[in-house]
């Protein structure tokens, strides 16, 4: 009989770390799909491919873990706004290149998504509150006002009130990521070349 080597410290965490992660990335999936209120311990389990006893290993309820999403939507979703900057081409370029791909990726979409949720819920533990009173989209717009100035400057994106503009921009992704309705062929959502034809206004 083979005898089988236990597992070292090192890969004790390393399995641990990697069944956390496939635990939260689960989760990020089913509460953008479902919210607060209609996500169950007994979906995300299924989703992650483990027992509901597994889950509870880590989390000891939906709201810790929920919270520890949002915790982790509110990083993530500052983080892929500032990733815009790192992105070729003019500011059009850039925020075409942005919007495409939050538009194309559903992993993109769940932050935003969960903090939609966050927002709307009922009875959502206090710490979520807490988190989502540090955080606004004020904050993304102040990401955002360098790149749309020196797009206006450029002529590439409408004149006016550039915060107005970015406000609206974010309004409309999010609106597109969480407004769940039938599409046929006479109703399409709108796609990133229709949202930055907004952005850019007349650009005569």
């Amino acid at each position: 009989m083979k005898r089988v080597t236990p597992l070292t410290e090192e890969q004790l965490i390393k399995r641990r770390e990697s069944r956390r992660k496939q635990i939260v990335d689960a989760a990020f999936k089913v509460f953008a799909l479902r919210g607060l209120n209609g996500a169950k311990m007994s979906m995300i389990a299924e989703e992650a491919g483990l027992s509901a006893g597994q889950l509870y290993r880590f989390f000891e309820s939906k709201e810790e873990l929920f919270t520890t999403l949002i915790q982790q939507a509110v990083l993530e979703s500052t983080q892929g706004i500032e990733m815009i900057y790192q992105l070729p081409g003019s500011p059009f370029e850039k925020v075409h290149h942005f919007i495409s791909y939050v538009m194309e990726n559903k992993d993109a979409q769940y932050p935003f998504m969960l903090i939609h949720h966050a927002h709307t819920a009922d009875d959502v533990p206090k710490e979520v509150n807490q988190l989502l009173q540090q955080f606004s989209v004020k904050r993304h717009i102040d990401l955002l006002l360098p790149l749309f100035e020196e797009g206006q400057q450029a002529g590439e994106f409408a004149q006016g009130d550039i915060r107005q503009l970015i406000s609206a921009l974010l309004t409309m992704l999010s609106a597109i990521m969480t407004f769940n309705m039938p599409i046929d062929n006479d109703h399409q959502m709108p796609d990133a070349d229709m949202l930055m034809r907004i952005v850019a206004g007349s650009r005569k």
